[in-house]
């Protein structure tokens, strides 16, 4: 029985991260239009928000600091 139970919490475990795992556009193609920006400096953080979109932190030419929410299926700014 405690295999079993070990067995199902692994189970578990692993389909919740897999689940969580994002879909649709690659997060290069998701990049390299952030890149495409005339005033586009660097990208200086990328992270994965469990509630399903990439926040990206870039900054401009001018210093100034940008943070976006992108929406993996889409490649657009996250709506709720």
């Amino acid at each position: 029985m405690r295999v079993l139970l070990t067995a199902l919490a692994f189970t578990l475990a692993t389909g919740a991260a897999y689940a969580a795992e994002p879909t649709g556009q690659k997060l290069s193609e998701i990049v390299t239009k952030v890149e495409q920006s005339s005033d586009f400096s660097y990208i200086d953080e990328i992270d994965w928000n469990d509630r399903g979109y990439y926040e990206i932190e870039y900054y401009l030419k001018n210093g100034a600091k940008v943070e976006i929410k992108i929406d993996p299926k889409t490649g657009e700014n996250y709506k709720k």
